[in-house]
């Protein structure tokens, strides 16, 4: 009597069905907009609706035309500038918070109640956050110059949005306000990540909640901190939503970011648009080069070393085959 084998069903290419519509939305939504951007860069296409645009005998003028604009370079060291003010107090405070709410000996309760309020400010519109504050600092009359007038700190209204001096900061003050959140939220999700026998093995071990969290958890914590610090870059590098409803790029371009300054390019009259998609490929390399800059510096050194000590092993052992091979031939 034979016994009939039972088929084994394999349910891997279910897998390949369900990403396909994420696959097309990707190659329609976000590569091929790229490219043709990225095309665009060496063309002479100016103007809404026009497609008669040529490839240009030099391809690289519309760069070099880019970077030699002061306005450009100002609105880079303005975009890195404010994303390096805000950033700075935003993942101190958001490893404050997460070192608060992790920590086995602080038995704070609601946490859950603080942790969506110090998220809220992230799921409001940008639009929205930048009249708010523009209302807040209105002047004369807008509440934060009554306050300080209240208060005696000044004399008079101070006009905000015309100086430079507190334009910038007060974007950046923004952008901290609205991501210290998330940022606090992806490092809570990655220190409950770490296998919690570590913890209590330092707690054997007489270790403080600041040795602790110094030597255990910002070590475990190098991918997350990686991942918050790259993303961070790339999202401030594309600031636009703040500076350009509160101030368009103003006051005396203290606010233009790089974004802001794509924007003029492409559509505030000029519609220079090879010059815009110029403009957003040289970003693009920006930010790609300060990428590789963080991944080499954050990387795990002691793996590195390892994986360089298998790859010379590899190749060792294959000369080894090469060799014996040949003797054998």
């Amino acid at each position: 009597m034979k016994l009939r084998r039972r088929k084994s069903i394999s349910y891997a290419k279910y897998g390949y069905y369900f990403s396909i519509p994420f696959v097309v939305a990707f190659l329609f939504f976000a590569l091929y907009p790229t490219i043709y951007t990225a095309l665009l860069g060496f063309t002479n296409s100016k103007g809404i609706g026009n497609v008669n645009w040529q490839f240009l005998s030099d391809p690289f003028r519309n760069f070099n035309v880019i970077l030699n604009n002061r306005s450009f370079r100002l609105s880079v060291i303005n975009t890195l500038h404010i994303w390096i003010v805000n950033f700075i107090p935003q993942i101190l405070l958001a490893l404050l918070l997460t070192a608060w709410f992790t920590s086995p000996s602080i038995k704070l309760r609601g946490q859950g109640a603080f942790k969506v309020m110090f998220y809220l400010p992230n799921i409001i519109t940008a639009a929205s956050i930048a009249i708010l504050f523009y209302a807040l600092f209105g002047y004369p009359t807008g509440p934060v110059n009554y306050l300080l007038q209240k208060l005696g700190i000044v004399d008079a209204a101070v006009p905000f949005e015309n100086l430079t001096s507190s334009a910038r900061y007060i974007v950046a003050f923004i952008q901290f306000w609205m991501w210290y959140g998330y940022t606090m939220i992806i490092l809570i999700s990655g220190v409950l990540g770490i296998n919690p026998q570590i913890f209590e093995a330092a707690e054997i071990d007489g270790a403080t909640n600041a040795q602790t969290f110094f030597r255990i958890t910002l070590p475990n914590l190098r991918t997350i901190l990686l991942y918050v610090l790259v993303t961070s870059m790339i999202g401030g590098l594309n600031m636009f939503d703040i500076p350009k409803v509160m101030y368009n790029g103003g006051p005396d371009s203290a606010t233009l970011t790089a974004s802001v300054f794509i924007f003029n390019q492409a559509f505030a009259g000029s519609y220079l648009y090879a010059r815009a998609s110029a403009a957003s490929m040289l970003v693009f390399i920006v930010i790609v080069c300060l990428s590789l800059v963080m991944f080499i510096l954050m990387r795990d050194k002691d793996e590195h070393q390892q994986q360089k000590a298998q790859r010379a092993l590899r190749r060792t052992q294959r000369k080894l085959r090469k060799s014996s091979g040949g003797a054998v031939a």
